[in-house]
């Protein structure tokens, strides 16, 4: 989100790695993994201790170990069983396992099991269970469990498990927290398949987006740098002018794969059919999307959510969100959109990432909508989440390096290829600022270039005053970036003052942009009513553009949030004077999912049969010449789910 309140004090993930700077993570972030009457309830006094030797610490509530009253309970969901020294239970590259809870003995976590490269990562005695966010999303494996002393387990099927966690919410949250820990130690680490490739490859730096976006555990071995690059090119029989490559349990070998072939890799998401069905089509994951996802496939609509990159949009690349309702100590952006994307799951949303949608087509009772790869899915509703992205700076030397050393979101990936340099970030709103003090635990110096005289005319207050108080960052006002520098990557900048002309020259090793916010919207020109800005159109002003011949019978206005096709829907940043806010967003996509239920009552409402109703004339093309809404049989198409004779009714939108 382009304007939504973060902290620059915390790493999107509760766990840090140990390259983090330590005033990066505040104590309440620290201390906040596991609740206080969780962590009570998840330790008892008689095992806070080691219950094996050389077993793992529970490091930020990532290692809890379970009450006798909680492994009974799992237990009648579950068959225990003896397990050997050696007996693996969990293979690296391995499809999802069952669930286990370590009952007596111990387990080991290995990385490259069984080769001259095996190292241990974690010891696990009783109490304990096994896993990490991979077995809730059904990726693969990234390291392998084998039995390091005799005794027995307890294994629950994954979708058992996630019954369970739906009934007792405190176990639940308990096994959530655990897992998000893992998973970022994991990506801290280095743990999982291997990137090699140069620093200043474009695609090198795709990958490792790709990647760090999805909270994959991977590491990077630099070309250039690292040492070990040339051994294991030689290793892989690979050439330099071949990489960056992708090496998965060492064997496998992928070069210069696009994104949808590291999604394969290691189980992302499902492979989609070329031709798929559903009720309810979302696409784009930030905020609005998850919401969308969550209530309709909640509501019993079959739902599919689609994504270029990743989940959770601009909102995903956050540090901390500190104003989202609910959350006092704030929340992660990139938490936030992993807890949303299980719940979605949960619920029977089927997730395709990465899938760029590239058309959307009205036919008979259902829109089609193409992707990039040339597969299609026909459904009878969608949801407009595409979301917005900073706009591109024009100016001499920023297409040489943009691809190396321009960045428009400030993560931890992004602040860890910047060095011991500084930095400048350029906006004068609160991503701009939320940018510039999070930089600024990592950097020397950080300058803020803004084109106003007044730092605090688009930013709130309080980050206004830590700016001022911050002895690392440097604010330039009514000045603008005139050039950058640097041949593979960027030296310098040149700022000028807007008022005297005065030029400077900076050092600065990473470019920050943080202006504007242009939608995602190229894909839907000349299919509905965009606004200037190619912001898309809904309610009152999407109906006067659209005109009454569109809509499906007199009286049959644009709802709140529809465009001028009926049935398809538009939310968060991508729409017309949407507010720029993670919770308005959540908000729109919970209350699209209500006009669908209402959409879809009138197309019930109307004649199902040629027998029932004479045939309607062709469908005249809309204003603009965009064309004309699908008509209301929802059974003229074979892959179109059919509704039933009574619509369902919505559930309560309080929750």
């Amino acid at each position: 989100m382009t304007d939504e309140d973060r902290s620059q004090d915390a790493e999107p993930e509760q766990a840090v790695p140990d390259d983090v700077p330590k005033q990066a993570v505040p104590d309440d972030v620290r201390e906040r993994a596991v609740p206080d009457d969780v962590r009570e309830r998840a330790v008892p006094d008689d095992v806070r201790e080691q219950a094996v030797p050389d077993e793992t610490p529970d490091i930020y509530g990532a290692y809890p170990r379970l009450t006798d009253e909680q492994i009974a309970h799992l237990s009648r969901h579950g068959t225990r069983r003896s397990v050997v020294p050696g007996q693996v239970l969990i293979r690296d590259g391995g499809p999802p396992p069952d669930f286990f809870v370590v009952l007596s003995g111990s387990v080991a976590i290995t990385e490259h099991h069984g080769t001259p490269d095996e190292r241990l990562l974690r010891v696990h005695g009783p109490g304990r269970f096994l896993g990490e966010l991979s077995l809730l999303q059904g990726q693969v494996a990234f390291y392998t469990a084998h039995v390091q002393e005799a005794g027995e387990v307890l294994a629950l099927p994954v979708d058992r498990l996630q019954a369970v966690m739906a009934r007792d919410p405190c176990l639940g949250n308990l096994v959530l927290r655990a897992y998000l820990g893992r998973r970022a130690q994991l990506v801290g680490s280095g743990v999982g398949f291997r990137i090699l490739g140069s620093r200043y490859s474009p695609d090198t730096r795709r990958l490792r987006e790709f990647a760090a976006r999805n909270r994959l555990p991977h590491r990077w071995i630099d070309l250039e740098a690292d040492q070990e690059a040339e051994a294991l090119l030689r290793r892989v029989a690979v050439s330099p002018e071949d990489t960056p490559i992708i090496i998965w349990r060492e064997h496998h070998v992928l070069r210069n794969p696009d994104n949808a072939e590291l999604a394969q890799l290691i189980g992302l998401s499902p492979p989609m059919a070329p031709h798929s069905h559903c009720d309810l089509l979302v696409v784009g994951s930030g905020p609005a999307g998850i919401a969308a996802a969550v209530y309709g496939s909640s509501d019993g609509l079959t739902t599919t959510v689609v994504d270029t990159v990743a989940p959770g949009g601009q909102a995903g690349t956050t540090s901390l969100i500190e104003n989202y309702f609910g959350f006092p100590a704030g929340i992660p952006g990139s938490e936030l959109a992993e807890r949303g994307m299980l719940q979605a799951r949960k619920f029977g949303t089927q997730v395709r990432i990465p899938a760029e949608a590239t058309s959307l087509e009205p036919g008979h009772g259902h829109y089609r909508v193409t992707f990039a790869d040339g597969s299609e899915t026909l459904c009878r509703t969608v949801v407009l989440a595409t979301g917005a992205h900073y706009r591109r700076l024009d100016v001499p030397g920023m297409e040489r390096l943009e691809r190396t050393s321009v960045y428009y979101a400030a993560t931890v990936y992004e602040a860890r290829q910047c060095g011991a340099a500084p930095v400048a970030v350029v906006g004068g709103g609160n991503s701009a600022g939320q940018a510039s003090l999070f930089l600024a635990a990592w950097v020397p110096r950080v300058y803020l270039l803004i084109r106003g005289p007044d730092l605090g005319a688009k930013m709130s207050r309080y980050l206004v005053d830590q700016i001022e108080r911050h002895p690392g960052v440097s604010v330039l006002l009514d000045s603008e970036l005139r050039e950058v520098r640097g041949e593979d990557a960027l030296r310098t900048i040149v700022v000028e003052h807007r008022r005297t002309g005065e030029r400077r020259t900076l050092d600065a090793c990473a470019l920050f942009v943080f202006i504007g916010a242009k939608p995602c919207t190229d894909w839907l020109t000349g299919v509905l009513a965009l606004d200037d800005q190619g912001f898309v159109l809904t309610g009152d002003e999407a109906e006067a553009r659209a005109g009454h011949s569109v809509r499906e019978g007199p009286g049959r206005g644009c709802l709140h949030l529809e465009t001028t096709l009926p049935g398809v829907f538009a939310a968060g940043d991508v729409r017309s004077g949407s507010v720029k806010r993670v919770a308005s967003a959540a908000g729109e996509g919970a209350m699209a999912i209500h006009h669908i239920h209402d959409r879809l009552a009138r197309t019930a409402a109307a004649p199902a049969h040629p027998s029932a109703a004479p045939p309607a004339p062709p469908a005249p093309p809309a204003p603009s010449g965009r064309s004309a809404a699908p008509g209301v049989d929802p059974g003229a198409d074979p892959h179109v789910s059919a509704s039933p004779a009574q619509p369902r009714q919505p559930r309560s939108r309080s929750t």
